[in-house]
């Protein structure tokens, strides 16, 4: 029997903290953004809640999450947008060169950490604290990547154009707009509500996707990996998306 949940929520970080999307069954749209990830959840507790972050992490060894390489397999000319998710030891480093070298160490020579792997670390360690010290039943949280949910709607295709163009912009909106006719009201509202400084136009794109994957999965996601690992926090090692997007395409 698949959980029952009030409301399908997308998750992203931007610069203000996190920007959540947020439907209902019916098809009712809202944004939000937070300081904090936990007021995410506070705010949605019995939500679905696809969070655009690492949560499994390897605490060492030479191999990549297995979720990670599978996404830049299927991201065909996109998967450098995966970027490569660090051991968690190198969340608590002081600056970009030590979180690089404790990853190398770490991982045997095998990998440093990239600039764009340490700009998100910050979130990556607040998520994975937040879940790993939560008291009582986990909340429904899970990690997905917007260019595989992308993939997914648009029937199992990467997209063509970088996301911060503006082709890129109107080819994700049109996928989008398929399965959830608010989705370019929602992102112009939301930036007509915020600065830039707050929230940028990608960052409301990622977390809408995250959202309208959230719905359309009902819970029944597909997980990359098939047979996610689990980290020795216990958390998964996975990314999800739902299957159903290629074939559910009516406008709400």
């Amino acid at each position: 029997m698949q959980p029952s949940y009030d409301e399908f929520v997308g998750v992203d970080g931007c610069p203000a903290g996190w920007v959540a999307v947020a439907q209902t069954g019916d098809g009712r749209l809202g944004c939000e953004v937070f300081p904090r990830f936990e007021a995410v959840v506070a705010r949605h507790p019995l939500a679905l809640i696809l969070v655009d972050v690492p949560i499994g992490l390897r605490d060492g060894g030479p191999d990549e999450r297995r979720c990670d390489r599978e996404a830049r397999r299927l991201l065909k000319g996109r998967g450098s947008s995966v970027f490569p998710a660090p051991v968690r030891a190198a969340l608590y480093a002081e600056d970009h060169k030590a979180a690089s070298l404790v990853n190398r160490e770490k991982t045997e020579g095998r990998r440093g950490l990239s600039l764009q792997s340490w700009a998100i670390t910050p979130k990556i360690r607040e998520v994975n604290e937040y879940l790993a010290g939560h008291h009582g039943p986990l909340p429904a949280v899970r990690e997905m990547h917007p260019e595989l949910c992308f993939w997914a709607l648009k029937g199992c295709q990467p997209l063509q154009h970088n996301k911060r163009t503006e082709e890129g912009y109107r080819e994700r909106i049109a996928l989008l707009s398929r399965h959830q006719a608010g989705s370019a009201r929602l992102v112009e509202a939301v930036l007509r509500r915020n600065a830039r400084c707050v929230v940028r136009r990608d960052d409301v794109v990622d977390a809408l996707v995250g959202s309208v994957t959230a719905w359309l999965g009902r819970g029944d996601l597909t997980t990359l990996p098939a047979m996610p690992e689990e980290d020795s926090a216990g958390l998964p090692m996975e990314m999800v998306y739902s299957l159903l997007a290629a074939s559910v395409s009516t406008p709400r």
